[in-house]
């Protein structure tokens, strides 16, 4: 029998190949290991901080996911009698939005005793009137006083860049800056110790009815709130019954406003329902959640803003459970004048009585 020797060298040329292969091995199965650990954290971030509502693009503040998400905080300022009767006393005052003083003109019943809990209150959002026009003392006074007269604090805003307010005019349709000062007006009225911070409405008129809806959208639980001769509420309808309002005053091209509104036409060209970034930007695409009654009122013959704004708002409402009415008159034009103001006045009172 032949002893089979065994070379050294023979040996370490046939054990390291095997050596390699299996530190190789080890390694993979390492690897392996190590990517199973590291991933399901990996994806777990990205959940948490990579989602579309959170993600920045341009003109977001214009969506209502961005209303509805950020805060609204504010106090009245100083306030200034300025004139007294048996049914209410007015006051000049302000509060802030944005960083900017907002005035207005604030009207509290004077009859006693007043209620436990506080007054009900409105936000009264004024319509289009060229900025450099409007009065804190007279526009839409008439109607404010009338309802104070029924038991109700009111809150006539002066949107921003109007009146003595702060800042520029932002627009009632391609801007988020007067639904802010809307929502901010509503939390200082929340902050008032005379007022019943769960009975708090929203009133608005012509432009405002597009102010009113999409503050109503980011704060579903206002229990409600009254449009009258609205627009601008699906975007479509802007283009489908258009405005004619012979006041309008574009704003200068160098404004703050005109390069906004030329920026955001650059971005996302004109309004279009099917296009992602337009579909966040009406109120109605929102409805879901909504607790707001709401009455729209408007008259047949308005030749500035179509009553159809209103017939194609009810029609959508009317497959929502949302409480709502649309009160027609036959006459009294945009402003609703004549024995139509009354009606629409009364009707504006009892149903804030009803539903605050």
């Amino acid at each position: 029998m032949k002893l089979k020797v065994t070379n050294s060298k023979g040996f370490v040329f046939i054990a390291l190949p095997l050596i390699i292969f299996v530190i190789a091995i080890s390694l993979i199965i390492s690897f392996r290991s190590q990517k199973q650990i590291i991933q399901p954290a990996f994806k777990e971030v990205s959940k948490v901080f990579i989602s579309p509502t959170s993600t920045p693009f341009p003109f977001r503040e214009l969506t209502i996911p961005y209303l509805k998400e950020r805060s609204y905080q504010s106090t009245f300022g100083e306030m200034e009698k300025i004139g007294e009767n048996a049914s209410y006393t007015s006051y000049v005052t302000s509060y802030s939005s944005d960083g900017l003083k907002i005035n207005g003109l604030l009207t509290i019943p004077s009859s006693t005793p007043e209620p436990v809990e506080g007054w009900p209150a409105v936000v009264f959002v004024h319509g289009y009137i060229p900025p450099q026009n409007y009065k804190t003392q007279v526009n839409y006074v008439s109607w404010t006083n009338y309802l104070a007269g029924r038991g109700f604090v009111v809150f006539k805003i002066d949107l921003r860049g109007h009146g003595a307010s702060g800042g520029e005019p932002g627009g009632g349709y391609y801007s988020s800056d007067y639904v802010i000062d809307t929502l901010n007006a509503y939390s200082a009225l929340q902050n008032a110790d005379f007022v019943n911070k769960n009975a708090i409405g929203l009133w608005g008129h012509s432009m405002a009815g597009n102010v009113v809806f999409r503050a109503l959208a980011a704060k579903p639980a206002i229990p409600a709130a009254i449009i009258w001769a609205g627009a601008g509420y699906t975007y479509s309808d802007l283009q489908d019954y258009q405005i004619s309002d012979n006041s309008y005053q574009p704003p200068p091209p160098d404004s703050e406003r005109a390069k906004k509104r030329t920026a955001l036409r650059e971005a996302y060209k004109d309004f279009s329902p099917d296009h992602w970034f337009w579909k966040q930007v009406p109120a109605t695409n929102y409805l879901e959640g909504v607790k707001t009654a709401i009455q729209l009122n408007h008259a047949v013959d308005d030749n500035v803003v179509s009553i159809d704004y209103s017939r194609n708002l009810n029609t959508i409402l009317n497959a929502t459970q949302i409480p709502h009415e649309l009160n027609e008159y036959p006459s009294g034009g945009h402003n609703l004048t004549g024995a139509s103001f009354a009606q629409a006045l009364n009707a504006t009172a009892e149903f804030f009585k009803k539903h605050l």
